[in-house]
């Protein structure tokens, strides 16, 4: 019997209909639809986000052209930089500078402009007026910017100081206007002179007018002015043998010669071995042996030219972009090198001097 009840008992088990509990239907929570323009609005963002993305990885970084006639870096160069840098441009990071050292052989200006065109450089930094006409020649499109040029007006670079006109700007020198101060200074430190070697490099414009300028000054002071053009370092002790020949009492340096072709320190051998004092616009002279330099701060003129490319590499036109002109120059004298060639600088003109070297 036990066994029949519990058969019975599965039975019942198994045929009982199962309760349904009775819910109303407005009591469902139905799951909201998203609506459509929500689906299109959030793959119009992701399109946009992508593209943002795309466009920065494809973000051109610009580049400089760095065209120079020295043979490598100096610490002018480590100014421009740094004028960069403070204005937020770091070479290899957001800006590419592709330097371009000629080292004095200027039969290699056109190629090496050429080049930098065909690179498609955004600005050249072109450094003397020989690399600038040569960067000129080569684009007319392409800005570029000059850090101390001696007479961009005169040598045909720039309409105006004021309005530029065309693709060149940045800053002046003054070299050319301040021949006469530099020849003023030479009489007063070696009263006697009467005559004047002028040495330049190269056949450019700017050497051309430096020799006029230089003869202009010396005819107001009574000095003969002896032009000694050099084509290659090489010929500088024939120069010197022809200074001595013509008995010259002194030497004006165009300063091209001494910060772009590096011959500075065999100039002031030359001059130190011949007793001639010396004179030229760059301090840089001095600390290779020369006796007396007045000219522009070159590195504030470096520093303050990367303020034309950041302007640039902005947007700004660099016809609309007025050339500068110093506002700083420096009287330096070299006492160690006076004394060497046996000359003694009045006390009236040591104490003009900015810095005097013992």
């Amino acid at each position: 019997m036990g066994g029949k009840m519990w058969w019975r008992s599965r039975v019942r088990s198994v045929n009982r209909k199962p309760v349904v509990s009775h819910v109303e239907p407005s009591a469902i929570q139905k799951r909201p639809r998203r609506p459509k323009w929500l689906g299109f609005s959030i793959i119009a963002f992701v399109l946009v986000v992508a593209g943002a993305v795309v466009q920065a990885q494809q973000k051109k970084i610009p580049r400089l052209g760095y065209f120079t006639l020295s043979g490598g870096p100096s610490e002018r160069d480590e100014a421009f930089k740094q004028g960069l840098r403070e204005l937020g441009w770091v070479d290899g990071q957001n800006i590419m500078i592709e330097h371009r050292w000629v080292a004095g052989k200027t039969d290699q200006l056109a190629a090496v402009a050429d080049e930098l065109v065909r690179l498609k450089v955004d600005v050249i930094f072109a450094t003397s007026a020989s690399v600038i006409q040569a960067a000129k020649t080569a684009t007319n499109t392409i800005p570029i910017v000059m850090p101390a040029a001696s007479d961009p007006v005169g040598s045909g670079f720039i309409a105006s100081l004021a309005r530029p006109g065309g693709n060149i700007t940045g800053m002046s020198a003054m070299i050319l206007e301040l021949d006469g101060k530099r020849l003023e200074l030479l009489r007063e430190v070696a009263p006697r002179v009467a005559r004047v070697a002028f040495l330049t490099y190269g056949t450019d414009l700017t050497a051309q007018r430096g020799i006029k300028e230089a003869r202009d000054a010396g005819q107001r002071l009574g000095i003969r002015i002896q032009p000694l053009r050099i084509g290659d370092p090489k010929e500088l002790d024939g120069a010197f043998s022809a200074m001595v020949k013509e008995r010259a009492g002194a030497v004006a340096i165009q300063p091209l010669l001494i910060t772009s072709i590096g011959q500075g320190r065999r100039i002031a051998e030359l001059a130190a071995k011949n007793r001639l004092p010396t004179i030229s616009d760059s301090k840089d002279f001095l600390d290779a042996g020369g006796l007396l330099s007045y000219g522009s701060d070159r590195l504030a003129l470096w520093r303050r030219t990367a303020w034309y490319v950041d302007k640039i590499l902005k947007g700004a036109n660099p016809a609309e972009l007025p050339v500068e002109q110093p506002t700083k120059f420096e009287f330096v004298i070299n006492l160690k090198t006076a004394k060497q060639i046996g000359l003694t600088i009045p006390p009236n003109v040591l104490v003009r001097a900015d810095k005097v070297i013992k």
